[in-house]
C-alpha cells in the first residue's frame, strides 16, 4: 500500500510537472506571437506613416493697379463727407470676392505718401493712405510697391508709405525701402501650412533717378530698355543676375515663390519679347506664379511649364480715359488654388483651378467710381459689356485656348 501511494504520488507529480512545462510552452509561445504581433504593427504603422499623404490647399486671388487719379480721391472725399478719404464704396463689389480668399494681392501703381506732402496727380503722383485702407478692409494682403511711379515724389514719400506700411498687420508689401537691411530682409508668411513669400521689380521709375548709394528705395530690373540703348543687353543681364541671387535667398526658405513684375509696353495687349523672356527666366529659377503689371490693360495668362504667368492684370482702378473698347478701364481678376502635397518626407506643391474674371472701372463724369465684377455686370454700367466682353476672352486666351474665364451673368 505504500509503494502503490508512492506510485500514485509519482505520477501526479510528473503529470503537474508536465501540466507545468505545457503552461510555459503555451506561456512562451504566446508571449512569442505577441511580440511577433507588436513588431507586425509597429512595421505596419512604420509602413503608414512613410506612406500617408498630408494635402493642405491654400487660396489666391490677384488684381492689378491702383491707380489713384484726382478724380478718384476727390469722389473719395466726397465718400467720406468730412475732411478725409473714403474709397470703400468703390470696392463694394469686391469686398465680398476677395474675403474668400487666403492670399489676396493687388499693385499700389501711385505712392502712399499720404496729405502731410500733398496729394497730387499725374504725371508725379502722390495718394493718400486712405486709398490703402480701403484695399486692405476689402482683405488685401498682398501688395507690390515697385513701380514707375515709386519715386514720383522722391524720399520722403516713400519713407511715409513704408511707415504706412510696416504699421500694418498681416500684410506683406514688397518693392519699395528704406534701408539696404530691409530690403535684404526675408519676410515669409504662412498660410495653411503653405510658406509662401514675393519679390518684386519695376522696369524703371520714369526718369527719375534711384540715387546710387539708396537703390533700395525702389527694386529695378530694366526689362524694357529700348532695342538701340547699348546697354540694353549688358545692363539687362547684370541685373537679372541680381533677381537671380533674390530668388536664390528665398526659394528653399518657401513652398511658394511669387514674383511681382511691372513691365511691358502701355496700353497693349501684347506681350512684349522682354515681358516673354523675363518670364521664362523667372519660370526657369523655380518661381511659382508671375504677376505682371504696368500696360494698364489686359494680357494673356499662360503657363511656362508648371509656372503660372499672368503678363498684365491691366487696371484695378483709375481716371483713364475710355476709348472703343474701354481698354483701359477693363482689368482682370485672377484666382487660383496652391497644393502641397506632403508624402514619403518629399513635398510637391501644385498651382490649380485657375480662374479669371474681368472687371470694369465705372464712372459718371469723372465721379461715383466703382468697380464692377463682369459676373455681376449689365447694360447701366457698360452699354457693348457683351462684345468688351468676348473681346478681352480672346485676349487672356491669347496664348492658352483652354485658360477658363468667368462667363457673363445671365439675363
Amino acid at each position: 500500500m505504500y509503494k502503490n501511494l508512492i506510485i500514485i504520488i509519482s505520477v501526479l507529480i510528473i503529470i503537474s510537472v508536465g501540466i507545468l512545462i505545457g503552461y510555459i510552452i503555451e506561456e512562451k509561445k504566446s508571449v512569442g506571437n505577441q511580440n511577433i504581433k507588436q513588431e507586425d504593427d509597429v512595421k505596419e504603422e512604420i509602413e503608414q506613416e512613410e506612406n500617408k499623404e498630408e494635402i493642405y490647399k491654400a487660396s489666391m486671388i490677384m488684381v492689378g493697379d491702383n491707380l489713384i487719379h484726382s478724380s478718384v480721391y476727390k469722389d473719395a472725399n466726397k465718400n467720406a463727407n468730412y475732411d478725409g478719404y473714403d474709397f470703400k464704396p468703390m470696392l463694394e463689389f469686391i469686398k465680398p470676392i476677395v474675403s474668400r480668399f487666403d492670399i489676396k494681392y493687388y499693385n499700389q501703381e501711385t505712392i502712399l505718401g499720404g496729405t502731410e506732402i500733398g496729394l497730387s496727380d499725374y504725371p508725379t503722383f502722390n495718394s493718400p493712405y486712405e486709398a490703402g485702407d480701403a484695399m486692405i478692409d476689402a482683405g488685401f494682403n498682398l501688395v507690390s510697391l515697385a513701380t514707375n511711379h515709386t519715386m514720383d515724389r522722391g524720399r520722403k514719400a516713400i519713407t511715409n508709405s513704408r511707415q504706412y506700411w510696416d504699421s500694418k498687420e498681416n500684410v506683406l508689401a514688397v518693392g519699395s525701402y528704406t534701408s539696404e537691411e530691409e530690403r535684404d530682409e526675408i519676410k515669409i508668411v504662412e498660410i495653411n501650412n503653405i510658406k509662401y513669400t514675393m519679390l518684386n521689380y519695376t522696369y524703371g521709375t520714369n526718369g527719375i533717378p534711384v540715387p546710387s548709394d539708396s537703390k533700395y528705395l525702389v527694386n529695378v530690373w530694366p526689362t524694357n530698355l529700348s532695342i538701340n540703348d547699348p546697354k540694353r543687353d549688358t545692363e539687362y543681364q547684370a541685373y537679372k543676375e541680381q533677381v537671380k541671387k533674390d530668388i536664390e535667398k528665398v526659394k528653399d526658405k518657401v513652398d511658394v515663390l511669387i514674383v511681382a513684375m511691372h513691365w511691358g509696353v502701355e496700353y497693349t495687349n501684347t506681350p512684349t519679347a522682354y515681358e516673354i523672356d523675363s518670364a521664362e527666366f523667372l519660370a526657369s529659377q523655380g518661381v511659382n506664379i508671375v504677376i505682371g503689371t504696368h500696360p494698364h490693360v489686359v494680357q494673356p495668362v499662360t503657363w511656362i511649364d508648371d509656372t503660372l504667368v499672368v503678363y498684365s492684370l491691366g487696371n484695378f482702378i483709375s481716371a483713364q480715359t475710355q476709348d472703343m473698347y474701354y481698354n483701359k478701364m477693363v482689368g482682370l481678376m485672377t484666382s487660383l488654388e496652391i497644393t502641397k502635397t506632403v508624402k514619403n518626407n518629399e513635398t510637391t506643391i501644385t498651382i490649380g483651378n485657375v480662374s479669371n474674371e474681368l472687371i470694369y472701372t465705372y464712372y459718371n463724369n469723372f465721379k461715383n467710381f466703382k468697380v464692377i465684377p463682369f459676373s455681376q455686370i449689365n447694360s447701366s454700367y457698360l452699354k457693348d459689356y457683351k462684345n468688351v466682353y468676348e473681346k478681352y476672352k480672346k485676349v487672356i486666351q491669347m496664348y492658352d485656348e483652354d485658360m477658363y474665364v468667368v462667363p457673363l451673368a445671365e439675363e
